[in-house]
């Protein structure tokens, strides 16, 4: 990569949120609590799954991949946005910034597929349960939570490997707290109509598809509810999905906020709050979430509890 006087490109520097020196250590240890209990709460939810027999059916197989997801792409930028508040050393490498979007843009890709299959598996369970062993077998889960990661593989490589073969010539500061694409691209002297093609086309697909599938199952499965006569059962059969459901909301209500509002003055701002909400909060959010609003994860935790104590 070269700069405008083909000087190689070695480093960039992480403008991160521009705050006063005063402010720094406050915001890393407010960012510090929630990275620690977001990476406790997910290796928490893994470990209880794998060590309760309750819990071995494909909702949780794939709750237990969102939060491996989940831990991985808070990990890949999180830490280097804490050593950012503390230390005056703002770079990060070229090798750095390119396995920070390659690896965030990874797991953040495939938490879209993973939330859809989650969908999909409630789908099943409540709208053809008879057939529910046979079609969400192991192997279709397996299937199903590859797929996941091969579409965040090849989402995260494409405009990986286009972003960092542009030259640079305007500046090496990212106005962002990581490497992402569009502050990336905002540096660049070489033409980036492709780049903004490519990430219109699979943002736009990869949104659209895994949207659509939560829409459409979620449709089938509230016709399905609202034909049961028994009150108690309706409310017995949404209580097996609410979990998922919120945490769906909030997920792609995050996303609509981050790529549906208009571009302003203060667009790269408010880009840096969504993305602290994407890549930061949820990921703390989504162990919470499935295990107060999930009888069954409940349940595992008084009887680990128990066990421990």
């Amino acid at each position: 990569m070269t700069q405008g006087n083909g000087t190689e490109v070695t480093e960039f520097f992480l403008l991160g949120f521009g705050v006063q020196h005063k402010f720094q250590y406050v915001l890393f240890t407010v960012f510090l609590v929630i990275y620690v209990t977001s990476v406790v709460g997910n290796i928490g939810m893994i470990l209880l799954i794998k060590t309760d027999s309750r819990l071995q059916v494909p909702m949780y197989f794939f709750l237990q991949h969102l939060a491996f997801v989940d831990i991985c792409s808070t990990s890949a930028i999180t830490p280097k946005m804490l050593q950012n508040f503390i230390t005056k050393n703002m770079s990060i490498s070229f090798r750095g910034c390119v396995m920070q979007l390659l690896v965030y843009a990874t797991f953040a890709t495939s938490d879209c597929y993973l939330l859809a299959a989650m969908a999909v598996d409630r789908y099943v369970a409540i709208c053809n349960p008879l057939h529910y062993p046979i079609v969400m077998s192991r192997r279709v889960c397996i299937y199903l939570a590859a797929g996941s990661y091969a579409m965040g593989s090849i989402n995260a490589s494409v405009h990986t490997g286009f972003t960092f073969s542009l030259s640079f010539c305007k500046s090496n500061t990212i106005n962002h707290f990581f490497c992402d694409v569009p502050p990336i691209l905002a540096l660049s002297c070489s033409n980036t109509d492709i780049n903004i093609m490519l990430l219109a086309v699979f943002v736009g697909f990869n949104l659209m598809f895994t949207v659509l599938v939560v829409i459409f199952s979620y449709i089938y499965i509230m016709s399905t509810i609202l034909k049961m006569s028994s009150t108690t059962g309706r409310k017995k059969t949404f209580s097996t999905c609410a979990s998922h459901l919120t945490a769906v909301t909030v997920f792609y209500g995050t996303l609509s906020y981050m790529y549906l509002q208009p571009r302003s003055n203060n667009f790269q701002e408010s880009m840096k709050g969504a993305s602290i909400c994407y890549g930061i909060v949820i990921p703390m959010l989504n162990p919470l979430i499935y295990s107060l609003r999930n009888k069954e994860v409940k349940e595992a935790l008084k009887v680990m509890g128990k066990k421990f104590f």
